[in-house]
């Protein structure tokens, strides 16, 4: 029997790998986001590898659109057996001494309230089926503080820690939720190579987390940027 990955925030460089290391698989693959043009085209392409998938437009934000997203995917291939959420910040991406209460909750609605929504709506269904995975996406500001990444680095970091308490919690249920955290540039010569680095986290049950890329690069570059200029 086939199972189901539905990506939310799929975009054409990491969301592609995904669904490419997932479809070559056997997995069906849902793809989920704003753009319903370049949905449409992300279908086509994984049609050309031999894998099925299927387009639902919604925005991220919007609460209805997306639970009904999730539910057109779940009707169109079956429950889904493994969620994978990574909507990319968008403006305004404010420093940390200019993030104010509407700058913080713009990035929370995205990268950590629709997370939330979207595992809310889908976890009763695993824990009923006994199995399966949540893979939420971070960003390495969740990791390492960067001013310039003030309200992003706020809602990565409550993201990537909600991840591992979920990891605890649903263990005992047969659920298996982690984090994945970027810190490299993702493009069309790594996403695949990244994909893979997805699917070795979902053969890997008892782990909370997959690190990509070089941590200390980045913790150099935020330690450039913060040093007082001559």
């Amino acid at each position: 029997m086939h199972e189901n990955l539905v990506i939310v925030g799929a975009g054409p460089g990491l969301g592609m790998g995904v669904a490419r290391a997932f479809g070559k698989r056997g997995f069906r693959v849902g793809l989920i986001a704003r753009n319903a043009e370049r949905l449409a085209e992300s279908v086509r392409e994984l049609a050309s590898d031999g894998i099925t998938a299927s387009a639902h437009p919604a925005d991220v934000r919007d609460r209805g659109a997306l639970t009904g997203a999730l539910d057109d995917a779940q009707h169109e291939l079956g429950p889904i057996d493994v969620l994978e959420y990574s909507p990319g910040p968008q403006a305004p991406i404010t420093s940390a001494a200019e993030t104010d209460p509407d700058a913080a909750s713009a990035q929370f609605e995205l990268c950590a309230l629709g997370a939330v929504a979207a595992v809310g709506h889908v976890l009763p269904g695993m824990v009923a089926r006994g199995r399966g995975s949540l893979l939420l996406t971070t960003g390495v500001s969740s990791l390492v503080p960067a001013p310039f990444l003030g309200n992003v680095g706020m809602a990565m970091a409550g993201l990537r820690n909600w991840a591992h308490a979920l990891h605890i919690e649903l263990a005992s249920k047969g659920v298996h939720a982690a984090a994945v955290t970027i810190a490299t540039g993702v493009n069309a010569e790594n996403a695949s190579g990244i994909g893979e680095r997805y699917f070795e986290l979902y053969e890997s049950p008892e782990r909370a987390e997959e690190i990509i890329g070089d941590v200390a690069a980045f913790e150099s570059l935020v330690r450039s940027n913060s040093a007082p200029r001559p």
